[in-house]
């Protein structure tokens, strides 16, 4: 069955989500608050998701007050950040390019990134390019350290990195000394293990055998653009009509 590839990532983050009671999910962030939503849906106990924006009362918050109280309380399981830049120690920039403060390129900048990646115990990357340009050796301004010495108090921290080519699953103490890195998961369809090699700027732990990223089937697809398209449709619309093919109907 054919899939889009947002949809590919939505099912490969949702599975990531297994087990966690309150996912979170800030603004701009289609593909995340629809993983969240599919593995709401799919789960067999109770998940309670959070987005910023959402006028649908169970998913509403008060901006990021609500995140930043609940993840301080140890009441949040999983969260979701990006970058400009990700380096192979799951450091993020989201300042700009070019060494602070002679930035030749800004970007939106951490807001609470910092804070969230501390205390959330399972923070997923997800950014889409994968390129040298944005997966770097070595990020040009650290807005969210992905490790810390050990003698730092430190709950939360990177789960994964997905990427339009492939999972990378962080492991803490792959590289020795509390800096953690990178170990190639799965594969998507088409990919191959040199594609990921050419096009990504830092070193990262391979298997001999790297398997293929499990595709959505039939149900899962039908889930994905039924429940969970209606649902995410209110916080991020377009998003939902042009790529789930979502279409509201019409209750006046």
């Amino acid at each position: 069955m054919d899939f889009s590839n947002e949809e590919l990532l939505i099912a490969v983050i949702a599975r990531l989500l297994k087990g966690d009671g309150h996912i979170a999910v800030g603004v701009l962030s289609p593909i995340p608050g629809s993983a969240a939503m599919l593995a709401q849906a799919r789960s067999r106990t109770p998940v309670k998701v959070s987005i910023i924006g959402s006028r649908i009362a169970p998913y509403r918050t008060d901006g990021g007050v609500d995140f930043f109280d609940c993840a301080g309380q140890g009441r949040l399981d999983a969260f979701f950040l990006s970058g400009g830049q990700i380096d192979g120690h799951a450091n993020i920039n989201l300042l700009g390019v070019g060494a602070y403060p002679g930035t030749t390129a800004r970007w939106s900048g951490s807001f609470g990134s910092a804070y969230l990646y501390f205390v959330v115990p399972k923070v997923i990357l997800l950014r889409e390019e994968h390129t040298k340009r944005t997966l770097v050796e070595q990020v040009d301004f650290i807005s969210a350290p992905g490790s810390s010495p050990a003698n730092v108090y430190r709950p939360g921290g990177p789960h994964a990195l997905v990427t339009s080519r492939c999972l990378f699953m962080f492991e803490r103490d792959l590289f020795g000394e509390a800096k953690g890195g990178f170990r190639l998961e799965s594969l998507h369809p088409g990919v191959t293990i040199k594609e990921i090699r050419d096009n990504t700027g830092f070193e990262f732990a391979c298997p001999d055998e790297v398997p293929q990223t499990p595709v959505p089937d039939a149900a899962m697809l039908a889930l994905i653009r039924g429940e969970v398209a209606g649902k995410i449709a209110d916080p991020y619309p377009r998003f939902a009509a042009d790529v789930l093919g979502f279409e509201a109907r019409d209750t006046g």
